[in-house]
């Protein structure tokens, strides 16, 4: 009797990357490379903007010096933010992923810089909300820029 193969590891992934439009600008990020690791993974699609409540397209916000997440009016969305990062950290958990590949520099996304809460295009040293809270549920998280080929 033939034998089964063994299951693909489950890999969570910024649904953006894997071109749907669900970015706040109502577009994609598609990442050739990303959808190629669908050759060794199992890839399961996320926006945790969407997950979390907001609409497709919506205002652009940015994780303040406080912590929480605004919109450049202003706009407190941290509970839009949390909600989704708690829905990518369930889906992580049920689908037994150990990993996930986030879209770089993102308010939820972000795994090693976010912009700076002053809508100046800043960079700082940081991760996004859903990064971060894989991180704390044992993933490790890499941006679609950690997988390119000439790094």
């Amino acid at each position: 009797m033939p034998t089964e193969p063994a299951p693909l590891p489950a890999l969570v992934v910024s649904a953006c990357l894997l071109g749907v439009r669900c970015n706040h600008r109502g577009e994609a990020s598609p990442s050739a490379v990303v959808a190629a690791l669908g050759d060794r993974y199992r890839l399961v699609p996320i926006c945790p903007e969407t997950a979390g409540g907001l609409p497709t397209p919506r205002d652009a916000a940015e994780i303040q010096p406080d912590g929480s997440v605004r919109t450049g009016s202003g706009e407190d969305v941290t509970a839009f933010y949390r909600r989704g990062a708690d829905a990518a950290v369930a889906l992580a958990t049920s689908v037994g992923a150990e990993e996930a590949v986030l879209k770089a520099r993102s308010p939820s996304c972000g795994c090693a810089s976010v912009y700076d809460g002053t809508f100046t295009r800043t960079l700082q040293p940081g991760r996004g909300v859903t990064a971060g809270a894989l991180v704390a549920a044992g993933l490790t998280v890499r941006s679609e820029e950690d997988l390119a080929p000439d790094r």
